[in-house]
């Protein structure tokens, strides 16, 4: 079973920055993207970045120029966000989702993290 860990959140002042780091672990032959999303409560999840095998990168309007999301180099299966001019409305809980092959079962999955908290409050 592929299980995914977040870490990272924080709380942070306006303007600064923070990065966010996703791992994920178990049998995995493929992965077809990793996104992080984000849930501020009372609204629904919004997708904030993406990033595809072939290392093509997306990002959400309300997001974009301040938010980076990468893979790790030498770590396969982890990524990161940084995310930069933190603003009090980037306030939500961030989780990291992949999918991809299993190696256990040979099956298509589709795995979420339990997610980090991201404060931005002076």
């Amino acid at each position: 079973q592929v299980q995914l860990v977040e870490s990272g959140g924080g709380l942070v002042l306006p303007g600064g920055s923070l990065t966010l780091s996703c791992t994920a672990s178990g049998s995995i032959v493929n992965i077809n993207a990793m996104r992080w999303y984000r849930r501020v409560p009372g609204k629904q999840r919004e997708v904030v970045a993406v990033i595809t095998s072939d290392g093509h990168t997306m990002y959400g309007d309300s997001v974009e120029g301040r938010f980076t999301i990468s893979r790790d180099s030498s770590a396969k299966y982890k990524m990161y966000l940084l995310i930069n001019r933190l603003k009090p409305e980037d306030t939500a809980v961030y989780y990291c989702n992949v999918d991809g092959m299993s190696g256990d079962t040979g099956d298509y999955f589709d795995t979420w993290g339990q997610g980090t908290q991201v404060t931005v409050s002076s």
